[in-house]
């Protein structure tokens, strides 16, 4: 398996081991990315905790009280689909949402489920706090994320798709923030997978980036960031072991480019927490970690 089919493969038995998906998903899931019955078992049994529930649908409860709105909802502004022009010819997809006076614009990356509402969502919210994004689907050579009826058809295509041409489009969803919102500095932020698309890119030696935030993203292997000029907030989850592996590692590559950089590690909660659709939604910790993007980039990008 290449990096991003293992840290797929990870996930998907680490959701299984955790009550999320059945062994029969769980199963299927790995099948789709490639893994043969034996090593797909073989997997699950070295991640699982004995437990093979039905997967939690809802986020949990506030202590004391309701569950408040996701951070960043009461301003957000409403996405429209775009599309725009791509490397080599090719057309990229995506959602945008304006903010009315752009004091910056972000570079928004999905998780491994594609460019779903949640993530459209995002970018509205930050459009809203004054900074003008952008949500490219990685999926756009593949006809889209809405092209897929099954989530996990979408994850399994993002396997088979090499780094280094999500790593083109992504510098294609720059080039069109600087089109769209001209002599503003530019930002991106990830999540999960999308994480470790923002520190694939600023591997790449990207340098239009003003700031990055990568939401507990796995870190490449032999990261080296002294192309970028980012000042990157790297956000990790107390609970979330399996990618907080190689936050030192990130530390260390951030130290050796000289970047400005800063790690955070919320405490309470696991990976995927800002995902207010997701099971392992935190709103608490959600909703510090959006005034923490906020204050980084009123400070790098204006």
């Amino acid at each position: 398996m290449t990096p991003l089919q293992r840290y797929i493969a990870e996930e998907i038995a680490i959701d299984h081991a955790d009550g999320l998906l059945t062994r029969r998903e769980a199963l299927r899931r790995l099948g789709l990315i490639g893994l043969g019955v034996a090593a797909a078992t073989s997997l699950l049994a070295a991640c699982s905790t004995g437990s093979d529930e039905q997967s939690s649908t809802s986020a949990p409860a506030t202590p004391g009280g309701a569950t408040p709105p996701p951070p960043g909802t009461a301003d957000a502004v409403s996405t429209e689909s775009v599309t725009f022009a791509g490397p080599d010819g090719r057309v990229l997809q995506g959602a945008w949402a304006e903010a009315a006076t752009p004091r910056g614009t972000v570079l928004v990356v999905h998780e491994n489920k594609g460019l779903t509402d949640h993530i459209r969502s995002v970018a509205g919210r930050f459009a809203g706090a004054g900074y003008s994004a952008l949500a490219v689907d990685l999926l756009s050579e593949e006809g889209g994320t809405a092209t897929f009826t099954d989530q996990a058809q979408a994850t399994a295509a993002l396997a088979t798709v090499p780094p280094e041409r999500f790593v083109a489009d992504m510098k294609a969803g720059v080039d069109e923030l600087g089109r769209r919102v001209p002599d503003k500095k530019a930002a991106a932020v990830g999540f999960c997978f999308g994480g470790g698309m923002v520190w694939q890119l600023l591997a790449s030696g990207e340098p239009r980036l003003a700031a990055a935030v990568p939401f507990y993203g796995p870190l490449p292997e032999g990261a080296d960031f002294s192309g970028s000029k980012a000042a990157v907030l790297a956000i990790y989850a107390e609970l979330d072991a399996r990618v907080n592996a190689s936050r030192d590692a990130a530390a260390a590559a951030l130290t050796k480019a000289g970047l400005p950089h800063e790690i955070v590690t919320v405490p309470g909660a696991d990976h995927a927490f800002f995902n207010d659709t997701g099971p392992r939604y935190n709103a608490t910790a959600a909703a510090e970690a959006y005034e923490t993007v906020l204050a980084w980039f009123g400070e790098y990008l204006g």
